[in-house]
């Protein structure tokens, strides 16, 4: 890495994804040194791992440093088939862990390819979208950019892992950036609204509730004919799907989702069962108060009252052991690092870098909100990792590769392509 590369890298970012790693580690440590092994250090131990795989990302970090900068766009179509066939063939190699055949198991190690294909399913985006030139108002270049997003959504969620296809989904922010018709959003929030809302009261409720805000739309905004009629469309739509909820709440979702769903709606309790996790988190969150108990102090975090504490739920640590403060300080790093991400997409002199960026944006705002909103009770439990925080070697990996690239990238805007 020559010194021009390195007076141009944004060193913000790469420090707050420093700090970052390294609370993570230590929380890590903090979840499991009740019950690890002797020596910490041990690639037994999850600590030792974790530790292991962030030398490996910090390496992988610096390689990135290295590449030709034009090597990303130029070969994002070829990774992203590569991606998809490791995806494939996870249905006849594959491992599974805990449920979900997502993994390939290498010696004593396993590696999850879905960590790897949100940076390149956001690369073949990016390329996408900037070699069509075109602020995606054609049908056809809109039914290529979802088709690109929803292929490893659909090889992702037959595993089973909802969560990490959710992700996926998270890049329709930036077909929303990029001139995506706000019809499609709009339609997608309403379907998500109507469907909560049916859950906890009835279709036929809903359907008033519908109509009434409908009649108010025509007499405030809507004198003419074909708004009408649209509207018309889209109420009828509306009210259809509203009546659909319930079959599909029923028969398409699995029990444990329905659980989960009920448990957030307040419409069941179970604190021992499939609510066990999140009821957990949230008493080891609430007993940190404002300040914590202390690093290793945590009642619930050195008892093992929470599962997945090291994974999933590591921020019910930070609640416990460093209270609301330390928790606050935590959100603020992660907030700071996607306004910071934000900046550096915007200040890009190629589509192809300043879409990426806004991939890179978009994808961890979906890891962070979603797990946070887990751990604190507000959605269910999908199994989403907190960034750079929990405990895993291909999510690390992947979420280093995701954010260096776009550093690389970055580091290059000065120059022509």
């Amino acid at each position: 890495m020559n010194n021009s590369v390195v007076s141009k890298i944004d060193w913000p970012t790469v420090l707050v994804y420093l700090v970052l790693c390294g609370l993570g580690l230590g929380n890590i440590y903090s979840s499991t040194a009740a019950y690890t092994v002797d020596n910490i250090f041990s690639l037994e131990a999850v600590f030792g791992k974790q530790l292991f795989f962030l030398g490996i990302s910090i390496c992988t970090f610096a390689f990135v440093m290295f590449i030709n900068v034009k090597f990303f766009e130029r070969f994002s179509s070829i990774f992203y088939l590569i991606c998809l066939a490791s995806l494939i063939g996870l249905f006849v190699f594959g491992t599974t862990v805990s449920g979900a055949t997502s993994w390939y198991s290498i010696g004593s190690f396993s590696l999850q390819p879905a960590e790897f294909a949100k940076a390149i399913t956001a690369l073949a985006l990016a390329k996408l979208l900037s070699d069509i030139h075109t602020s995606l108002k054609k049908v056809t270049d809109q039914m290529y950019a979802f088709l690109i997003i929803l292929l490893p959504v659909l090889l992702i969620i037959p595993q089973p892992d909802p969560g990490s296809a959710l992700v996926f989904l998270g890049l329709l922010m930036v077909l929303y950036r990029e001139g995506l018709p706000s019809l499609y959003m709009w339609t997608l929030v309403i379907m998500v609204v109507v469907f909560l809302l049916t859950l906890y009261l009835t279709p036929f409720i809903v359907s008033l509730i519908l109509t009434t805000l409908f009649l108010i739309f025509i007499f405030t905004y809507g004198k003419k004919g074909k708004m009408i009629f649209k509207s018309i469309i889209i109420l009828f739509s509306c009210i259809s799907f509203a009546y659909s909820v319930n079959y599909i709440f029923n028969e398409v979702f699995e029990q444990r989702h329905r659980d989960r769903i009920n448990i957030v709606l307040g419409k069941a309790t179970d604190t021992r069962g499939i609510g066990y996790n999140t009821n957990q988190s949230e008493i080891a969150i609430g007993s940190g108060r404002w300040l914590g108990k202390g690093f290793l102090q945590g009642t619930q975090t050195e008892g093992n009252f929470v599962p997945e504490q090291h994974t999933d739920y590591i921020f019910s640590t930070v609640g416990e052991e460093w209270g609301f403060s330390g928790g606050v300080f935590v959100v603020v790093l992660f907030v700071f690092l996607l306004l910071r991400i934000l900046f550096i997409s915007e200040r890009q002199k190629n589509d192809f870098s300043r879409i990426y960026g806004y991939g890179v944006a978009s994808i961890l705002f979906v890891h962070i909100g979603f797990n946070l909103g887990m751990v604190l009770g507000l959605i269910p439990t999908i199994g989403i990792p907190l960034p750079f925080f929990s405990y895993g070697g291909s999510s690390l990996l992947g979420f280093t590769i995701l954010l260096a690239i776009l550093i690389k990238l970055d580091s290059n805007r000065v120059n022509e392509w």
